[in-house]
């Protein structure tokens, strides 16, 4: 692989057409409650990083247009497809109802370590509120629960962060 250079790492707004030409991966994001705007930016840009299928805004993230999400998301959320949802748990009964694997990232009795994880896709990868966590009722619907081990001071990684690594 080379360096890009700024210029080369977009080249400006995608078209519909090359937009609807991305294979898209059988993984979709599921924000639960997501507050900071950064942080669902931010994982826009993971999920077009990953050409996810969609991204699920739910309860109270939220959603575009907002210039905060905009700004984090570097336009990202222009292209990737996203839905908003009230309620979590009949979302997460349609994406099983497609064979999905549910899995929750947070830190958790029953959860077991990211490198451990052995899912086949398609799957919906849960994401929580920045100090609450994944809901508890997201909880019980989950498939496997999933964390990283934190080695360091800091207990906890930003969501866009600890999701860009399950995710990959």
């Amino acid at each position: 692989m080379k360096k890009l250079f700024p210029r080369e790492l977009r080249k400006g707004k995608p078209t519909p057409e090359e937009v609807a030409s991305i294979p898209r991966q059988p993984i979709v994001f599921v924000l639960n409650d997501v507050q900071d705007t950064f942080n669902v930016g931010a994982l826009f840009r993971v999920a077009d990083a990953v050409a996810a299928e969609k991204v699920y805004l739910c309860g109270q993230t939220p959603t575009p247009p907002n210039s905060r999400i905009h700004k984090a998301a570097v336009g990202t959320e222009q292209w990737v497809p996203w839905e908003y949802r009230s309620d979590i748990v009949s979302l997460i009964g349609e994406l099983k109802a497609q064979h999905r694997t549910i899995i929750a990232v947070e830190q958790h009795p029953k959860s077991v370590s990211y490198a451990e994880l052995a899912v086949k896709p398609p799957v919906a990868l849960i994401v929580g509120h920045e100090t609450y966590g994944v809901s508890k009722e997201a909880l019980e619907c989950a498939d496997v629960i999933v964390e990283l081990p934190m080695l360091g001071v800091t207990r906890s990684l930003t969501v866009a962060a600890a999701a860009a690594v399950v995710a990959y």
